[in-house]
């Protein structure tokens, strides 16, 4: 069984990696920026339109308050980058928001705080993908016609990729990144060149359409009201950015330098980016609906069910650059490849926070350990099934999921600012140098005005996005409160349980007496190694025991057993239903009750056989039996294995892969040996 599943695990997630290679997977920044940062960096590619789709609900005229919302996500982004910047250099262990807030606001707070953060990375990855397939969709019928299939398809090669290490996924997702980065910095200035110098028209593909407003002539709090729900919808622009304070251990060193640099890097290009296509938006005259079909009109008639809304980003490249062009055929396809890639900045987050959350007794301590790959393989594969179990619920309709979005993140976001002047405040107390007194006076003072800036967005996201799909997000968080919350409290009472007594252990650890049983079916060398090796164990008492489910065959073992003269009682109990486990359980109760300090040692023989087939042929009675015997105090069980010939055959074929030489090493000789004859000669020399 194990070579069964062990090629392809290496075949699609390489060889194993040593713990000492560790130091070997770390991001330098420019691979950093793409592993980390791609969910900001590829959100351009739907927060303008999700700006333009609130804003169509008040018709056309609505949209010349798209620049100003823009300006107010800019202002967010550069606050949350300079508050994130302090975070990173002052808890560099990567803990991130859930140290911060662990920290400095208590164990409440901090397990707030990572609810919320695995449930954006969740809906991180779900989002992404799904928009992606959308993008991808427009070009190729297929993708639509199959949406949740190809979504899912993409969460398992992300997830392999990411199994396969963080370096190597990192330097594979580099390249796309970077070409959708420049892509849309050369449509952005060829797009003004154009517009500004050579005075050209550049229209959208839905230049001629008319919106029809769903609600007309709004004004006073309804308009006001709209406005901050287009601009909630944007800062769908900042998601990720807490994934660098989360992942400062996977840089090179300085860490936290290298990761406020990646931030810094990251907070210019995406504000940059999300304005340019916000302004060409404007000047080519895109136009969206919420509901296309119905509310966007050509020649005075809706366009119809049959009519697919590109995105925003397609449109602009589709008017700067020509439909059908080159460039808008490589900023397409680097738009749609990104978009699935965004989802890495899960891929890195989730399990790093489920490792910690594992050491702090939150979650499973099955996530705190690296797999073959030092990758923390069990946090990725969890992140990939809660997703594709997401996207399969949506539909892999992005703009359903994007309601529930951006709510965890700003939870995290205000809870660690508010963590933050706190952190600053106890500091101040006790530092007495004056050049770092006004330091800690100016990152205070950062993330003061941070606290209250994301403090009031999460009011405005939770006001706006509540009844269209945020308390689907709410809900999530209050699940994840209550499962870690539970988690912790078993691993505590275990703890507590477990606990060597400080005085007079030995009273609680040895038996007075042990009892060993040797379980016994047929007289056959299984049960006499077994019988062998109880009596080596010296108990204080020891007995055979078999289960009468056939009288015959029981008769024939009670005789054979005397013919031999074995010195060792054979005990047989009586089954008129014919079971063999019940008996036994009932049994070796017994003995715990008449004598509770007296310990049990069962013996049960069992097959060792060499194909996995061949498991479901024996051993099955002895899998149920320690699995009920492990509910009975007192009881200690042993398996005796016996290695059939099948298991030798299957050890031969081990060491004969082990000692196969490639052609040619035989004229040659080995590898190893060639070395050490070398290195023999050069010492003669």
């Amino acid at each position: 069984m194990s070579k069964l599943t062990d090629v392809p695990k290496r075949i699609l997630i390489g060889r194993a990696l040593r713990s000492d290679k560790l130091g070997e997977t770390l991001l330098p920044k420019r691979i950093a920026l793409p592993v980390f940062a791609s969910d900001p960096l590829s959100s351009v590619a739907y927060a303008p339109g999700e700006v333009l789709l609130v804003l169509s609900v008040a018709g056309l005229s609505a949209y010349h308050f798209s620049p100003w919302i823009a300006l107010a996500v800019v202002v967010l982004m550069f606050t949350v980058v300079a508050s994130y910047r302090q975070n990173v250099h002052a808890y560099p262990s990567g803990g991130g928001d859930y140290e911060v807030a662990n920290t400095n606001l208590g164990p409440k707070a901090g397990l707030t705080v990572a609810s919320a953060l695995l449930v954006d990375y969740v809906l991180t990855v779900a989002v992404s993908i799904s928009s992606g397939i959308e993008n991808l969709g427009s070009a190729i019928p297929f993708v639509v016609e199959h949406k949740v299939a190809c979504a899912v398809a993409v969460i398992v090669l992300l997830t392999l990729m990411n199994l396969r290490g963080v370096k190597e996924s990192g330097s594979l997702f580099a390249i796309p990144t970077y070409v959708f980065v420049a892509g849309v910095f050369i449509m952005i200035a060829w797009g003004a060149y154009k517009g500004i110098v050579l005075d050209e028209p550049m229209k959208a593909p839905t230049a001629d359409f008319e919106i029809k407003p769903e609600h007309e002539g709004l004004a006073g709090f309804a308009l006001v009201f709209l406005l901050l729900r287009a601009f909630s919808s944007g800062c769908a622009a900042l998601t990720g950015v807490e994934a660098i304070s989360n992942g400062v251990p996977a840089f090179r060193k300085p860490k936290s330098k290298n990761a406020a640099t990646t931030l810094a890097l990251m907070g210019g290009l995406a504000v940059t980016m999300f304005c340019g296509i916000i302004f060409l938006a404007m000047a080519t005259d895109v136009r969206m609906a919420e509901k296309p079909a119905q509310d966007l009109l050509l020649n005075g008639e809706p366009v119809g069910e049959g009519y697919v809304q590109d995105p925003v980003i397609s449109q602009v490249a589709a008017a700067v650059f020509g439909d059908g062009t080159f460039l808008f055929i490589v900023l397409a396809a680097a738009t749609a490849l990104v978009l699935f890639l965004a989802a890495n900045t899960a891929y890195n987050g989730f399990p790093l926070l489920g490792s910690i959350l594992a050491q702090d007794r939150y979650l499973p301590r099955q996530l705190h350990t690296r797999g073959d790959r030092l990758t923390f393989s069990n946090g990725i594969v969890l992140l990939a099934g809660a997703a594709a179990l997401l996207v399969w619920v949506y539909g892999a309709d992005s703009t359903k999921l994007i309601q529930l979005y951006i709510v965890g993140v700003f939870v995290s976001f205000t809870l660690s600012q508010i963590g933050m002047v706190r952190h600053w405040n106890r500091h101040l107390k006790t530092e007495k140098d004056q050049a770092k007194r006004r330091h800690m006076f100016r990152s205070r003072a950062i993330n003061t005005f941070g606290a209250f800036f994301t403090g009031l967005v999460l009011v405005v996201v939770l006001a706006t996005k509540f009844t269209h799909g945020a308390w689907v997000a709410l809900l999530g968080m209050v699940i994840f409160y209550g499962t870690m919350s539970a988690i912790r409290r078993h691993y505590d009472s275990v703890s507590a349980e477990i606990a060597a007594a400080e005085e007079r252990p030995d009273e609680y650890v040895r038996p007075s007496r042990v009892r060993s049983i040797v379980l016994v079916s047929k007289l056959h060398k299984p049960t006499l190694r077994a019988l062998a090796y109880a009596k080596l164990m010296h108990a204080h008492e020891l007995e055979a025991l078999t289960v009468n489910v056939d009288p015959v065959e029981t008769k024939a073992l009670r005789e054979e057993w005397e013919r031999r003269g074995i010195n060792v009682p054979l005990k047989i109990l009586d089954s008129p239903y014919r079971e063999i486990t019940r008996p036994v359980i009932e049994y070796v109760k017994s003995i715990r009750r008449e004598s509770p300090r007296e310990a049990v040692s069962v013996y049960i023989p069992e097959y060792v056989v060499g194909h996995w087939y061949e498991h479901l042929l024996h051993n099955q009675s002895a899998l149920r039996l320690k699995g009920r015997l492990l509910f009975t105090p007192g009881v200690m069980v042993t398996s005796v294995p016996y290695q059939l010939q099948s298991s030798e055959a299957a050890r031969k074929r081990a060491r004969k892969r082990q000692d196969w030489n490639a052609p040619g090493s035989v004229r040659r000789g080995p590898v190893e040996k060639r070395q050490k004859e070398s290195a023999a000669k050069n010492t003669q020399t």
